[in-house]
């Protein structure tokens, strides 16, 4: 490897909304980096994502069931193709 063509990696301090810590590598410069979600938080790591899947599922019915109607809506009044001779 060249030397002083590299980024300084060195320890930091990672620090979670929720308020869990924890350490890891990186090359940010500064000692501590804040996020907004870490895996003791995220729903996909806790398993937390009760009411997502029907809350979504209920959502896009409703949005399915506008399009139908207004597909069926405007069925009655469409004219017909020209028959082909």
């Amino acid at each position: 490897m060249k030397a002083g063509i590299h980024p300084d990696y060195h320890e930091v301090t990672v620090v979670c909304a929720c308020g869990h810590t924890f350490k890891t590598r990186s090359t940010i410069k500064g000692t501590q980096m804040r996020v907004e979600l870490c895996s003791n938080c995220h729903p996909f790591f806790t398993g937390k994502t009760a009411g997502r899947v029907e809350r979504f599922q209920r959502k896009y019915a409703q949005a399915a069931a506008a399009q139908a109607a207004g597909k069926a809506a405007a069925k009655p009044g469409a004219k017909a193709a020209p028959a082909k001779k």
